[in-house]
């Protein structure tokens, strides 16, 4: 079909033909919509992949900057930083998708719909009796260290840096701020986390 769109029978249809009409590399596959993105560095020029949206909000991506690059489910801010952008961190504006022959950030298109739905209702999931946000924090374990790592939820952009973790199968200690470390050591399912500040192990870096 016209602009690379591709559909199968029996699919839930995460985006209307309308929506996706004009952007470009667009293939609905299993469970997920993909399509061409990229993220442009002034250094390396345009590394391009493939961006999976799913109905649960997440995002991955595989990179196709190089015909050997094995980097796969890369989250946004993963493929971000792996395309050496030099103003990291704001994947929102930095990866793009191509509509109607232009490069447009993914924050001014319809394919982050689930994942700010997502967001959204993480955000007003907790809230005390006052209405006010009220948040529990969360954990994500490092792949290098094998660590638990305590998420802070006070903030948009703690909830934002939460769900990036959680959808990076290969996250590490070091891809967060030094300043947001703060280690646990998991006892057990049936006992609390003991929360227990220890130095950072040189093995995440």
């Amino acid at each position: 079909m016209a602009n690379g769109l591709e559909r199968e029978s029996g699919l839930t249809t995460l985006f209307s033909e309308e929506e996706l009409r004009e952007v470009s590399g667009v293939k609905r596959v299993g469970d997920c919509v993909e399509v061409t993105c990229g993220c442009t560095s002034h250094r390396y020029g345009d590394a391009v992949g493939r961006l999976r949206v799913f109905v649960n909000g997440y995002l991955e991506i595989t990179c196709e900057c190089t015909p050997g690059c094995q980097e796969d489910k890369l989250t946004p801010s993963a493929f971000e930083k792996h395309s050496g952008r030099e103003t990291a961190r704001k994947w929102k504006n930095n990866v793009w998708v191509i509509v109607n022959g232009e490069k447009v950030p993914l924050c001014k298109t319809v394919l982050l719909k689930y994942y700010n739905q997502v967001s959204k209702a993480a955000n007003g999931s907790h809230r005390s009796q006052n209405g006010r946000a009220c948040h529990r924090d969360e954990f994500v374990r490092c792949t290098s260290c094998n660590k638990e790592r305590r998420f802070r939820l006070r903030t948009k952009e703690e909830c934002r840096i939460h769900h990036d973790a959680l959808a990076d199968a290969n996250w590490k200690c070091s891809d967060l701020p030094y300043d947001k470390y703060v280690l646990f050591t998991f006892l057990s399912y049936s006992t609390l986390l003991l929360k227990t500040k220890i130095q950072m192990s040189k093995s995440c870096f």
